[in-house]
């Protein structure tokens, strides 16, 4: 007779989350925006960015204003015209990038220790 505990186990159990960071409820930085400033970034247009993305350019530049506003700081720089037509970050929006990218990584280890230290007897290992 098998053991009655072997039907407990459960190959590929693993946490997913999500985080991101609000002011006052609303979002500040999450996997969304650091798609969007990525791609600014890759593109240097924000135009191209929201194409890449899917969305319209409207509902970007919406997304950049918001964040701007509620971090109190300038995250894009947009030039109209000429050579230097398009848009870059500002050294303010390249340091979240690298600050939210370590914040999210922590966070998974940190939710994947967790989540061995509470379902450990529940994993196929």
């Amino acid at each position: 007779m098998a053991d009655d505990n072997t039907n407990r186990f459960v190959a590929g159990l693993r946490p997913k989350s999500k985080i991101w960071i609000e002011i006052d409820g609303e979002v500040v930085f999450g996997g969304g925006r650091m798609a969007l400033f990525e791609a600014i970034d890759r593109y240097g247009s924000i135009r191209q960015a929201a194409l890449n993305l899917g969305m319209s350019y409207r509902a970007a530049w919406g997304k950049i204003k918001a964040t701007e506003q509620r971090l109190g700081f300038e995250l894009v720089e947009k030039h109209a015209g000429g050579s230097q037509s398009g848009a870059v970050l500002t050294p303010e929006a390249r340091e979240m990038l690298v600050l939210y990218h370590k914040f999210k990584e922590d966070s998974v280890k940190a939710v994947d220790n967790l989540f061995v230290s509470y379902f450990n007897k529940f994993m196929n290992t």
